[in-house]
């Protein structure tokens, strides 16, 4: 599985590179992040800045299911010719995770690639955003359950 993650990662990055075309359609945007699939929902703030035309930064801090997630992650945006307002990107991050219930306490650090949609909704100052976000944990292994596929992001941003 994790093979055919990072063949997936490959094809992007060679897309990415042949992506001439302007991508940045907003600077910066702040609202909501819900973070879902296999295992527990989270969902709280989140801010995206672009840094320049292709690159981003989005930095969340999540909560549910006895947990609080705290992530960063790197994103590369490019253009999808003749869809005015939709991008796609490809990126990785890291996230914290303090998980709590009763007297059991877990702190676990995951790595997260990502690919997904952006689209900035014409002239409103709104986007959205849907992406696939596994998550590999790096620590706290023993057990098993160290990579999960089925996590999908879904966002919502006031952008300026």
């Amino acid at each position: 599985m994790l093979k055919k993650l990072l063949s997936a990662a490959a094809v992007c990055a060679l897309v990415a590179l042949g992506q001439s075309a302007h991508a940045q359609q907003y600077k910066s945007g702040v609202g909501l992040r819900l973070d879902l699939g296999e295992g527990s929902t989270l969902v709280g703030p989140a801010f995206k800045h672009f840094f320049n035309n292709h690159s981003a930064g989005e930095f969340s801090l999540l909560f549910g299911g006895n947990t609080t997630m705290l992530g960063a992650e790197y994103q590369y945006h490019g253009a999808i010719p003749n869809a005015g307002g939709l991008q796609w990107y490809a990126g990785a991050g890291g996230s914290l995770g303090f998980f709590k219930v009763g007297p059991f306490k877990q702190t676990n650090f995951w790595l997260r690639p990502l690919v997904g949609l952006d689209y900035k909704l014409g002239a409103t100052p709104l986007a959205v955003g849907f992406d696939w976000r596994p998550m590999i944990r790096l620590t706290n292994t023993e057990g098993g359950g160290t990579f999960t596929a089925a996590r999908f992001g879904l966002a919502a941003r006031y952008t300026f």
